[in-house]
């Protein structure tokens, strides 16, 4: 049975018709139109028709970044758009027309669906995805079943507390891991490195034209990949934060894979053997116990959207 999958990101929509076996047979993308609910509706509603008009599908599933709701119909609270308590799967429905199952999931949970499904955590029963992007997302899957709390909100690891009165979070908190280990962060540190220690930021202020307020995670993953010694400390940085958070998780869900996704994780080794050596340093009873492997992630930007067609899918 083929199933649609619909990431719904800040920026753009990808949509594609996805097989039983995680294959993207079609694939459509709108940008995102954010002035409100009903224009970004129209965008979902658009790739799915473009879709429907070729493919015959027996479910679809939608992917947001926020909070969903525990029946998986609506996306309660999502920072980058204009949705509260917004009846996604009923308008989708409504206006398709279909009598198929239509499921709605929060984005980080969905890829953390396809990696473990068709990805890098297929030969394992339990594993946690990282998504590091401007924030850091998470999606767990224990015993085989992705985990989403009795609300639907569970994973949100992004929003653990690392460092107590830290820096401020979007969440109105502060201290949270996202504050540290994030594109975010990484950009932030990066900018702090330049202006204190300018001697050392040639690559860097070469690649922002001079001006540290044009710097980007890309920019300091090009500098580190081709040998500054600064980009380099900067990437350890965020690795060793990602690590030592992702230590403090296994002491509750004791993963076996921690899987690595986003932007930031083309940086590869760069980033992930600081990752490792942090979560050695702050894993539990080291030395007592098996250390969970901490891998990229291999579905890249699709593995919301196959993640979404999958657990649409089985729900069928």
């Amino acid at each position: 049975m083929y199933a649609i999958g619909v990431d719904i990101g800040g920026t753009k929509i990808a949509a594609g018709v996805v097989d039983e076996d995680g294959r993207i047979l079609a694939k459509t993308r709108r940008d995102t139109a954010t002035q409100d609910s009903s224009s970004v509706d129209t965008g979902v509603l658009d790739a799915c028709r473009e879709l429907l008009a070729d493919f015959e599908v027996g479910a679809i599933g939608l992917v947001a970044p926020g909070f969903v709701s525990s029946d998986q119909r609506t996306v309660m609270f999502t920072p980058n758009l204009p949705w509260r308590d917004h009846p996604l799967r009923d308008n989708v429905a409504t206006a398709l027309g279909l009598d198929v199952p239509i499921v709605v999931e929060n984005d980080a949970n969905g890829a953390a669906w396809a990696e473990f499904r068709f990805g890098a955590g297929r030969d394992v029963e339990d594993m946690m995805l990282l998504t590091i992007g401007t924030g850091l997302g998470c999606g767990l899957v224990v015993d085989g079943r992705l985990v989403r709390g009795a609300w639907g909100i569970a994973a949100e690891a992004g929003h653990m507390r690392v460092v107590p009165d830290g820096h401020l979070c979007g969440c109105g908190l502060r201290g949270c891991w996202e504050q540290y280990a994030s594109g975010s962060a990484l950009v932030r540190n990066a900018r702090v490195a330049i202006d204190r220690r300018r001697g050392e930021a040639h690559a860097l202020l070469d690649l922002c034209d001079g001006d540290p307020a044009l710097i980007h995670g890309p920019a300091v993953t090009q500098a580190a990949q081709a040998g500054d010694p600064l980009a380099t400390e900067l990437l350890a940085e965020l690795g060793r934060w990602i690590g030592e958070g992702a230590a403090t998780a296994a002491a509750l869900v004791d993963p076996a894979l921690v899987v690595v996704g986003g932007g930031v994780a083309a940086a590869g080794d760069l980033l992930l053997e600081p990752a490792r050596a942090g979560f050695s340093a702050q894993l539990s009873g080291l030395g007592h116990r098996p250390v969970a492997a901490i891998e990229p992630a291999s579905m890249g930007n699709d593995a919301g959207l196959v993640g979404a067609a999958d657990l649409a899918r089985l729900a069928a």
